[in-house]
């Protein structure tokens, strides 16, 4: 079933947590610099979601000369390495709609075919969110993917310039279904429902593979105001599709988030690095589509551990295993480790921002109670003991009484 509200902030502990206080990302900043697990920024290209549709000629994203010094946060959020125990995404394959897929892209390990066009990413986004699915952790940063061994299947949903058509889309979806995708993610977001992109989701859904969509269009836009209203966008919006928001270190939704209904989960998509198309350099994105890229990665790590599991099943668990916040937020790790009872298991929205207690001198003060407890019970024995026992244990001189046996 779809949520709705805006996303509330998570408690972070340790890097995480120095992260998100000393280096909030604001939205001006998120095109340049990235948080990094430690606490610094680095400095990196941004990874456009589309081109110029005016330019008189299509110039694509140009290499990026600057490679990434140190992880991002996201992917410690995400507990990457401690999911990566117990999964890798063996066996699955996830479909990507998006501008494309260029195979022999860096970190991408040989995993990834592409039909038609989809092969030829000018724009670098479907690259980009590539990695953040089947990246195999390339270079001196290892900037592994959610499911590293997952195979991917690149289908465009844009044109050359990577604006989206609802067409292309649905034939991708198709593309995808036929081709026996486990997962199928969507990193565009159209504002109009398409009666053939309805029936080719359906369709999807009915053939076993799950699908995930961003629930939002990616920056650039005109941002959301105060007058700006809720709309859904689409295929997130369909029944039975997994609809994922962005959100920053903090937990919240970036300041000039396009307001939508429905949101399912949110995971991280503001200061993300990946690669591109071209070279070995690195790249930051944001948006909703990379939100939906790591859900999607996790989906496969899920299908791969549970191949029985039905796409409602496995929707089910990547939302009842989120951590609890206004909209529940993606945990990769306890998506794939959680043993469910048979009861359904909801994640239990919050009313109000999520907070971490110190609860270490509760416990002292709880075992000094307990403390207390044990000994006071102990004097009451002693004195309803002397009370009692020792009067009569003296009239009969001190002994032992008469049990009545021979």
């Amino acid at each position: 079933m779809k949520r709705r509200g805006p996303g509330a902030a998570r408690p972070l502990c340790g890097a995480a947590l120095a992260a998100a206080l000393l280096l909030p990302v604001a939205a001006a900043e998120q095109a340049s610099a990235a948080p990094a697990a430690d606490g610094k920024r680095q400095e990196l290209p941004p990874m456009p979601s589309a081109l110029d549709p005016r330019a008189d000629a299509v110039e694509c994203t140009a290499a990026s000369r600057e490679e990434a010094e140190k992880q991002d946060w996201s992917r410690q959020r995400l507990d990457l390495a401690r999911a990566h125990q117990h999964g890798t995404g063996a066996g699955t394959t996830v479909a990507l709609v998006d501008t494309g897929v260029s195979t022999d892209a860096a970190g991408l390990g040989g995993r990834v075919t592409a039909r038609g066009a989809a092969g030829d990413d000018c724009v670098g986004h479907g690259t980009f969110l590539a990695g953040l699915i089947v990246g195999e952790g390339w270079g001196r940063t290892r900037l592994p993917g959610v499911a590293p061994e997952a195979e991917l299947l690149a289908l465009r949903g844009t044109d050359e310039r990577g604006s989206a058509d609802a067409a292309l889309v649905a034939g991708a979806v198709r593309d995808a279904t036929a081709a026996g995708a486990d997962v199928i993610a969507v990193g565009v977001a159209l504002p109009k429902r398409d009666e053939e992109l309805t029936s080719a989701v359906a369709e999807a859904i009915d053939a076993g593979a799950v699908v995930v969509a961003a629930a939002t269009p990616d920056p650039p836009h005109a941002g959301a105001t105060r007058e700006t209203p809720a709309r859904t966008y689409w295929p997130a919006g369909e029944p039975g599709v997994l609809s994922v928001a962005d959100m920053l270190p903090s937990g919240a939704r970036p300041g000039d988030a396009l307001p939508t209904d429905g949101v399912d989960l949110v995971a991280p998509g503001a200061g993300v690095v990946s690669g591109g198309p071209r070279g070995d350099g690195h790249y930051l994105g944001a948006g909703a589509s990379v939100a939906a890229a790591y859900t999607a990665g996790t989906a496969a790590l899920v299908r791969a551990a549970r191949p029985d599991d039905t796409p409602e099943e496995i929707v089910h668990r990547l939302t009842s295993t989120a951590y609890p916040a206004d909209i529940p937020q993606l945990d990769a790790y306890a998506a794939l480790t959680t043993v469910l009872g048979d009861a359904p298991v909801r994640a239990r929205a919050a009313e109000g921002p999520v907070t971490v207690r110190d609860t270490a001198s509760a416990d002292r003060a709880a075992n000094r109670a307990t403390a207390f407890v044990l000994l006071g019970t102990a004097g009451v024995l002693a004195v309803l003991w002397a009370v009692i026992a020792v009067p009569r244990a003296r009239a009969r001189g001190w002994r032992p009484a008469d049990t009545g046996r021979d």
